[in-house]
């Protein structure tokens, strides 16, 4: 049986509060779980204590039989000194796609366009005065 370190959703709506629970990966989120461990609530400033409450013996037990935290628990886990968390970086994610460099690309052509029609010398309205004289 596989098992996860999850949130399971609690409080009302657009008031959210979690529970920390070790729960079979095959049941649904809000579904049957093994054990509560603890306690989130996100509505909580992030420098007060009541915001995450961690077993942190159970949880150690826990990771220690093979459970997996989800990413959420794993920074909570983190934090408290159980297990560490690697930093993530994808330098991937930060480029645009294909047609934003596309889009980039035919306006930066009709920017120069603009710029180059500015700069070209007015010989025709010179000719005009010349022939006006």
């Amino acid at each position: 049986m596989a098992l996860k370190l999850r949130l399971a959703r609690a409080g009302t709506k657009k008031r959210p509060f979690y529970h920390i629970v070790v729960a079979d990966a095959r049941s649904p989120r809000d579904g049957r779980f093994i054990e509560k461990l603890g306690t989130f609530n996100p509505l909580l400033a992030k420098d007060n204590e009541g915001r995450v409450v961690l077993d942190t013996e159970r949880a150690k037990h826990w990771v220690s039989v093979g459970a997996q935290p989800t990413d959420r628990v794993l920074r909570f886990l983190d934090v408290a000194g159980i297990v560490t968390r690697e930093a993530r970086n994808n330098p991937e994610s930060g480029k645009p796609g294909e047609k934003a460099v596309a889009r980039a690309e035919e306006k930066a052509a009709k920017a120069a366009a603009i710029e180059e029609a500015k700069n070209a010398p007015k010989e025709a309205p010179a000719a005009e005065e010349a022939a006006a004289e």
